[in-house]
Protein backbone atom coordinates (compact mmCIF):
# COMPACT_ATOMS: atom_id res chain seq x y z
CA UNK A 1 0.00 0.00 0.00
CA UNK A 2 2.89 2.38 0.66
CA UNK A 3 3.79 2.99 -3.04
CA UNK A 4 0.11 3.58 -3.91
CA UNK A 5 -0.28 6.02 -1.03
CA UNK A 6 2.90 7.80 -2.08
CA UNK A 7 1.59 8.26 -5.63
CA UNK A 8 -1.75 9.51 -4.30
CA UNK A 9 -0.02 11.99 -1.99
CA UNK A 10 2.15 13.23 -4.86
CA UNK A 11 -0.96 13.76 -7.00
CA UNK A 12 -2.70 15.68 -4.19
CA UNK A 13 0.33 17.92 -3.68
CA UNK A 14 0.62 18.52 -7.42
CA UNK A 15 -3.06 19.46 -7.65
CA UNK A 16 -2.65 21.80 -4.69
CA UNK A 17 0.36 23.52 -6.22
CA UNK A 18 -1.53 24.14 -9.49
CA UNK A 19 -4.51 25.47 -7.55
CA UNK A 20 -2.24 28.00 -5.85
CA UNK A 21 -0.90 29.21 -9.20
CA UNK A 22 -1.77 32.64 -10.48
CA UNK A 23 -2.99 33.04 -14.02
CA UNK A 24 -1.40 35.46 -16.44
CA UNK A 25 -2.51 39.08 -16.81
CA UNK A 26 -5.15 39.67 -19.46
CA UNK A 27 -3.71 40.05 -22.95
CA UNK A 28 -6.56 42.44 -23.72
CA UNK A 29 -7.49 40.72 -26.98
CA UNK A 30 -8.57 37.24 -28.03
CA UNK A 31 -7.54 36.39 -31.60
CA UNK A 32 -9.68 33.25 -31.53
CA UNK A 33 -12.86 35.37 -31.41
CA UNK A 34 -12.20 36.45 -35.01
CA UNK A 35 -11.97 32.82 -36.19
CA UNK A 36 -15.07 30.70 -36.59
CA UNK A 37 -15.28 27.18 -35.20
CA UNK A 38 -15.32 24.48 -37.87
CA UNK A 39 -16.62 20.94 -37.75
CA UNK A 40 -13.97 18.22 -37.64
CA UNK A 41 -15.12 16.50 -40.82
CA UNK A 42 -15.14 19.79 -42.74
CA UNK A 43 -11.39 20.17 -42.33
CA UNK A 44 -9.81 16.82 -41.35
CA UNK A 45 -9.64 13.17 -42.31
CA UNK A 46 -8.16 10.13 -40.58
CA UNK A 47 -4.47 9.64 -41.34
CA UNK A 48 -3.64 6.48 -39.40
CA UNK A 49 -5.03 4.28 -36.65
CA UNK A 50 -8.70 4.57 -37.68
CA UNK A 51 -9.66 1.93 -35.13
CA UNK A 52 -8.19 4.18 -32.42
CA UNK A 53 -10.27 7.27 -33.05
CA UNK A 54 -13.87 8.28 -32.59
CA UNK A 55 -15.11 11.41 -34.33
CA UNK A 56 -18.33 13.31 -34.53
CA UNK A 57 -19.03 16.57 -36.34
CA UNK A 58 -17.53 18.81 -33.67
CA UNK A 59 -14.82 16.78 -31.96
CA UNK A 60 -12.55 13.77 -32.05
CA UNK A 61 -11.12 11.39 -29.46
CA UNK A 62 -7.93 9.47 -30.29
CA UNK A 63 -6.08 6.94 -28.20
CA UNK A 64 -2.90 4.93 -27.93
CA UNK A 65 -2.57 1.36 -26.71
CA UNK A 66 0.08 -1.30 -27.23
CA UNK A 67 -1.24 -2.04 -30.73
CA UNK A 68 -1.38 1.45 -32.22
CA UNK A 69 -1.79 5.18 -31.79
CA UNK A 70 -3.81 7.42 -34.09
CA UNK A 71 -3.65 10.61 -36.11
CA UNK A 72 -5.63 12.93 -38.37
CA UNK A 73 -4.68 15.37 -41.13
CA UNK A 74 -6.24 18.37 -42.80
CA UNK A 75 -7.82 17.97 -46.21
CA UNK A 76 -5.96 21.02 -47.54
CA UNK A 77 -2.41 22.34 -47.13
CA UNK A 78 -1.98 25.94 -45.96
CA UNK A 79 0.48 28.72 -46.68
CA UNK A 80 -0.31 30.68 -43.50
CA UNK A 81 -3.12 31.16 -40.99
CA UNK A 82 -4.54 30.62 -37.52
CA UNK A 83 -4.76 26.99 -36.39
CA UNK A 84 -6.29 26.13 -33.03
CA UNK A 85 -8.09 23.41 -31.09
CA UNK A 86 -9.34 22.83 -27.57
CA UNK A 87 -7.63 19.80 -26.03
CA UNK A 88 -8.06 17.75 -22.87
CA UNK A 89 -5.28 15.45 -21.76
CA UNK A 90 -5.14 12.12 -19.98
CA UNK A 91 -4.42 12.27 -16.22
CA UNK A 92 -2.17 9.90 -14.30
CA UNK A 93 0.81 8.06 -15.75
CA UNK A 94 1.36 9.15 -19.36
CA UNK A 95 5.18 9.05 -19.59
CA UNK A 96 6.50 8.48 -23.10
CA UNK A 97 3.24 9.54 -24.76
CA UNK A 98 2.96 12.56 -27.09
CA UNK A 99 -0.39 14.26 -27.68
CA UNK A 100 -0.01 16.87 -30.40
CA UNK A 101 -1.55 19.45 -32.72
CA UNK A 102 0.82 20.76 -35.37
CA UNK A 103 1.62 21.80 -38.94
CA UNK A 104 4.08 19.89 -41.10
CA UNK A 105 5.11 19.04 -44.66
CA UNK A 106 7.04 15.94 -43.65
CA UNK A 107 5.17 13.73 -46.10
CA UNK A 108 6.14 16.08 -48.94
CA UNK A 109 9.73 16.70 -47.80
CA UNK A 110 10.87 13.73 -45.68
CA UNK A 111 14.10 14.47 -43.81
CA UNK A 112 14.07 18.08 -45.00
CA UNK A 113 10.73 19.36 -43.77
CA UNK A 114 9.18 22.31 -41.97
CA UNK A 115 7.04 22.04 -38.85
CA UNK A 116 5.22 24.14 -36.25
CA UNK A 117 4.52 22.06 -33.16
CA UNK A 118 2.23 22.12 -30.15
CA UNK A 119 3.14 18.94 -28.28
CA UNK A 120 2.30 17.70 -24.81
CA UNK A 121 5.03 15.52 -23.35
CA UNK A 122 3.59 12.77 -21.18
CA UNK A 123 4.49 12.68 -17.51
CA UNK A 124 4.44 10.77 -14.25
CA UNK A 125 1.72 11.44 -11.66
CA UNK A 126 4.01 13.55 -9.46
CA UNK A 127 5.14 15.88 -12.28
CA UNK A 128 3.48 18.54 -14.41
CA UNK A 129 2.74 18.12 -18.08
CA UNK A 130 5.19 19.94 -20.36
CA UNK A 131 3.91 21.86 -23.36
CA UNK A 132 6.62 21.84 -26.03
CA UNK A 133 6.48 24.40 -28.83
CA UNK A 134 8.83 23.80 -31.71
CA UNK A 135 9.74 25.10 -35.15
CA UNK A 136 11.60 23.17 -37.85
CA UNK A 137 12.95 24.78 -41.01
CA UNK A 138 14.08 22.43 -43.80
CA UNK A 139 16.31 20.45 -41.45
CA UNK A 140 19.97 21.11 -42.18
CA UNK A 141 19.85 19.78 -45.71
CA UNK A 142 21.28 16.39 -44.74
CA UNK A 143 18.27 14.91 -42.97
CA UNK A 144 19.38 16.26 -39.58
CA UNK A 145 16.28 18.04 -38.30
CA UNK A 146 17.15 21.01 -36.09
CA UNK A 147 14.62 21.70 -33.35
CA UNK A 148 13.91 25.13 -31.91
CA UNK A 149 12.16 24.04 -28.74
CA UNK A 150 10.68 26.21 -26.02
CA UNK A 151 8.98 24.25 -23.25
CA UNK A 152 6.44 25.44 -20.72
CA UNK A 153 4.52 24.29 -17.70
CA UNK A 154 0.99 25.65 -17.43
CA UNK A 155 -0.87 27.70 -14.83
CA UNK A 156 -3.71 25.13 -14.82
CA UNK A 157 -4.15 21.37 -14.95
CA UNK A 158 -4.70 20.45 -18.64
CA UNK A 159 -6.30 17.13 -17.66
CA UNK A 160 -9.25 18.71 -15.84
CA UNK A 161 -10.92 20.55 -18.70
CA UNK A 162 -10.57 21.62 -22.32
CA UNK A 163 -8.22 24.52 -23.01
CA UNK A 164 -7.49 26.25 -26.30
CA UNK A 165 -4.08 25.92 -27.96
CA UNK A 166 -3.20 27.64 -31.21
CA UNK A 167 -0.46 28.80 -33.55
CA UNK A 168 -0.71 31.86 -35.78
CA UNK A 169 1.62 31.58 -38.78
CA UNK A 170 2.09 34.70 -40.88
CA UNK A 171 4.75 35.61 -43.45
CA UNK A 172 6.68 37.45 -40.72
CA UNK A 173 6.18 35.53 -37.46
CA UNK A 174 4.76 32.53 -35.63
CA UNK A 175 2.92 33.09 -32.35
CA UNK A 176 1.83 30.31 -30.00
CA UNK A 177 -1.23 30.84 -27.78
CA UNK A 178 -2.76 29.14 -24.76
CA UNK A 179 -6.32 30.31 -24.09
CA UNK A 180 -5.57 33.37 -26.26
CA UNK A 181 -2.54 34.29 -24.14
CA UNK A 182 0.57 34.51 -26.34
CA UNK A 183 3.35 32.38 -24.86
CA UNK A 184 5.96 32.46 -27.62
CA UNK A 185 6.80 34.64 -30.60
CA UNK A 186 9.15 33.37 -33.30
CA UNK A 187 10.00 36.09 -35.80
CA UNK A 188 11.31 35.85 -39.34
CA UNK A 189 14.90 37.07 -39.26
CA UNK A 190 15.94 35.44 -42.52
CA UNK A 191 14.47 33.08 -45.09
CA UNK A 192 16.83 30.35 -43.88
CA UNK A 193 15.35 30.40 -40.38
CA UNK A 194 11.62 30.64 -41.17
CA UNK A 195 9.17 28.12 -42.67
CA UNK A 196 7.64 29.34 -45.93
CA UNK A 197 6.57 26.16 -47.72
CA UNK A 198 2.93 24.96 -47.51
CA UNK A 199 2.05 22.72 -44.56
CA UNK A 200 -0.81 20.46 -43.52
CA UNK A 201 -2.48 20.48 -40.09
CA UNK A 202 -2.21 17.32 -38.00
CA UNK A 203 -3.22 15.89 -34.65
CA UNK A 204 -1.86 12.66 -33.19
CA UNK A 205 -1.12 10.54 -30.14
CA UNK A 206 1.89 8.22 -30.27
CA UNK A 207 4.65 6.49 -28.31
CA UNK A 208 7.82 8.60 -28.07
CA UNK A 209 9.36 6.70 -25.18
CA UNK A 210 12.90 7.25 -26.47
CA UNK A 211 12.82 10.98 -25.66
CA UNK A 212 9.49 12.40 -24.50
CA UNK A 213 9.73 12.19 -20.70
CA UNK A 214 12.93 13.16 -18.91
CA UNK A 215 14.95 12.44 -22.08
CA UNK A 216 13.61 8.91 -22.27
CA UNK A 217 14.14 7.94 -18.64
CA UNK A 218 10.45 7.11 -18.22
CA UNK A 219 8.80 4.96 -20.90
CA UNK A 220 5.21 4.36 -21.91
CA UNK A 221 3.71 1.78 -19.55
CA UNK A 222 0.84 -0.05 -21.21
CA UNK A 223 -0.52 -1.21 -17.89
CA UNK A 224 -2.14 2.27 -17.94
CA UNK A 225 -3.59 2.03 -21.46
CA UNK A 226 -5.46 3.39 -23.26
CA UNK A 227 -3.88 6.85 -23.36
CA UNK A 228 -6.53 9.25 -24.61
CA UNK A 229 -6.41 12.68 -26.25
CA UNK A 230 -9.59 14.71 -26.79
CA UNK A 231 -9.97 17.58 -29.29
CA UNK A 232 -12.84 19.97 -29.99
CA UNK A 233 -13.57 23.60 -30.90
CA UNK A 234 -11.37 23.55 -34.00
CA UNK A 235 -10.62 27.06 -35.25
CA UNK A 236 -8.95 27.10 -38.64
CA UNK A 237 -8.60 30.24 -40.75
CA UNK A 238 -5.80 29.86 -43.25
CA UNK A 239 -4.61 30.77 -46.69
CA UNK A 240 -4.81 27.58 -48.73
CA UNK A 241 -1.69 26.73 -50.71
CA UNK A 242 -2.13 27.89 -54.28
CA UNK A 243 -4.97 30.20 -53.30
CA UNK A 244 -5.37 33.92 -54.03
CA UNK A 245 -2.26 36.03 -53.45
CA UNK A 246 -4.48 38.57 -51.72
CA UNK A 247 -5.25 36.16 -48.85
CA UNK A 248 -4.07 37.33 -45.43
CA UNK A 249 -4.07 35.41 -42.11
CA UNK A 250 -6.10 36.79 -39.18
CA UNK A 251 -4.69 39.66 -37.18
CA UNK A 252 -2.90 38.85 -33.94
CA UNK A 253 -3.94 42.07 -32.21
CA UNK A 254 -6.83 44.57 -32.17
CA UNK A 255 -4.74 47.19 -33.98
CA UNK A 256 -4.60 45.06 -37.13
CA UNK A 257 -0.96 46.10 -37.51
CA UNK A 258 0.25 42.50 -37.56
CA UNK A 259 2.15 42.71 -34.28
CA UNK A 260 1.38 42.02 -30.64
CA UNK A 261 0.06 44.90 -28.54
CA UNK A 262 1.93 46.07 -25.46
CA UNK A 263 -0.68 44.34 -23.29
CA UNK A 264 -0.21 41.08 -25.17
CA UNK A 265 3.57 41.38 -24.87
CA UNK A 266 3.24 41.94 -21.12
CA UNK A 267 1.13 38.76 -20.79
CA UNK A 268 3.65 36.77 -22.85
CA UNK A 269 6.58 38.06 -20.81
CA UNK A 270 4.75 37.08 -17.61
CA UNK A 271 4.26 33.51 -18.88
CA UNK A 272 7.90 33.22 -19.89
CA UNK A 273 9.12 34.56 -16.53
CA UNK A 274 6.96 32.17 -14.55
CA UNK A 275 6.38 29.04 -16.66
CA UNK A 276 9.14 28.71 -19.25
CA UNK A 277 11.24 25.65 -18.38
CA UNK A 278 13.47 25.31 -21.47
CA UNK A 279 14.67 27.69 -24.18
CA UNK A 280 16.86 26.27 -26.94
CA UNK A 281 18.60 29.63 -27.35
CA UNK A 282 19.82 29.43 -23.74
CA UNK A 283 21.04 25.83 -23.97
CA UNK A 284 24.87 25.77 -23.87
CA UNK A 285 24.86 22.24 -25.33
CA UNK A 286 23.34 23.43 -28.61
CA UNK A 287 25.45 24.27 -31.65
CA UNK A 288 24.55 27.92 -32.06
CA UNK A 289 26.00 27.91 -35.53
CA UNK A 290 22.89 25.95 -36.54
CA UNK A 291 20.47 28.39 -34.87
CA UNK A 292 21.68 31.85 -35.98
CA UNK A 293 18.38 33.49 -35.03
CA UNK A 294 19.45 33.18 -31.37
Amino acid sequence: MAPIFSLFLSFVMLSWSIAQGQGPPSPGYSPSTSVRTVKFDQVFRNLWGPQHQRADQDSITIWLDKTSGSGFKSIQPYQSGYFGAAMKLQPGYTAGVITSFYLSNNEDHPGNHDEIDIEFLGTTPDELYTLQTNVYIKGSGDGNIIGREMKFHLWFDPTQDFHNYAALWTPSEIIFFVDDVPIRRYTRKSEATFPTRPMWVYGSIWDASTWATDNGRYKANYNYQPFVGRYTNFKISGCIAGGPASCRPPSVSPSDTGSLSQQQLAAMNWVQRNYLVYDYCQDPKRDHGQIPEC
